[in-house]
C-alpha cells in the first residue's frame, strides 16, 4: 500500500472547501489556517469559477499542502487533477466513471464517491473506489436538492462496506455525537469549518473529537 493509501485508511477528519459555501473568505486563506491543524484531508470545490482560475487556486494549494501529512483532493475536475498532480479525486455519481478516471489517474491515485443509498456504496467499492462519502445524513442547505438520508442508512453502509468512508451532510458540533454513537470515525465537513466564526478552533475541535 502506498503512503498516500496509508494516509487514507487512518485519515478521521475530511475538509471539503467550497468557493460557494466559503463565500467572501478566500479559498487559499482557509486552507493556510487549517492545514497543520488537524484536517486529514482537504478537498477543493469549486462548481462557479472558470476552469483557469481553479486550476490556479489548485496549484497554489498543491504546493501549500506538499511535505505535509494533509491528503489533497479535487473534486469532479480530472483534468486539474492530473495536472497538478493532487493526491486524488472525488466523483459524484453523474460525473466520469469509476473506471474511466482509474484509466486516467493510475492505481496509486485516490478516487472517492460520493454515494447516497446503500446500493450506490456496494457498487463503489465493487469497482474499486478507494473511499466513499455517504450522505447527506443530516439535511444541508450545500445540497439543497437531496434528502437527508439519515443515521439507519449509515449503519447499514458500516455493515456492507469494507473501504474507508466517510459520513457527510450538516455534520456540526450539535450532531456530530448521533454519528459518533454508531461507532463511525470519519466525517466529512464543509460548513460547519468554512463558515466557522473561528475556523483554527472549529478545525482543532473536530479533529479533537473525531479521534
Amino acid at each position: 500500500m502506498n503512503l498516500k493509501k496509508k494516509l487514507l485508511k487512518e485519515s478521521r477528519l475530511y475538509v471539503i472547501v467550497d468557493k460557494k459555501v466559503s463565500g467572501a473568505r478566500p479559498i487559499f486563506n482557509i486552507v493556510s489556517k487549517i492545514k497543520d491543524l488537524g484536517a486529514d484531508i482537504i478537498q477543493l470545490r469549486d462548481k462557479e469559477s472558470k476552469k483557469e482560475s481553479i486550476l490556479k487556486e489548485a496549484y497554489r494549494l498543491r504546493k501549500l499542502l506538499t511535505n505535509t501529512q494533509t491528503l489533497f483532493i479535487i473534486n469532479d475536475y480530472i483534468d486539474i487533477a492530473k495536472l497538478v498532480d493532487s493526491d486524488g479525486i472525488h466523483l459524484g455519481q453523474n460525473d466520469l466513471p469509476l473506471e474511466t478516471a482509474r484509466q486516467l489517474l493510475g492505481k496509486d491515485k485516490i478516487i472517492g464517491i460520493s454515494c447516497h443509498n446503500l446500493n450506490q456504496a456496494i457498487e463503489a467499492q465493487k469497482n474499486g473506489a478507494d473511499y466513499i462519502s455517504i450522505g447527506p445524513v443530516f439535511s444541508t442547505p450545500t445540497k439543497p436538492e437531496y434528502k437527508a438520508v439519515g443515521l439507519d442508512l449509515i449503519r447499514k453502509v458500516k455493515k456492507a462496506v469494507q473501504i474507508p468512508f466517510f459520513v457527510i451532510g450538516g455534520i456540526n458540533e450539535n450532531n456530530i455525537n448521533d454519528i459518533l454513537s454508531l461507532g463511525i470515525k470519519r466525517a466529512a465537513i464543509c460548513r460547519a469549518i468554512c463558515r466557522a466564526k473561528d475556523i483554527p478552533f472549529a478545525i482543532k475541535k473536530f479533529s479533537k473529537i473525531l479521534n
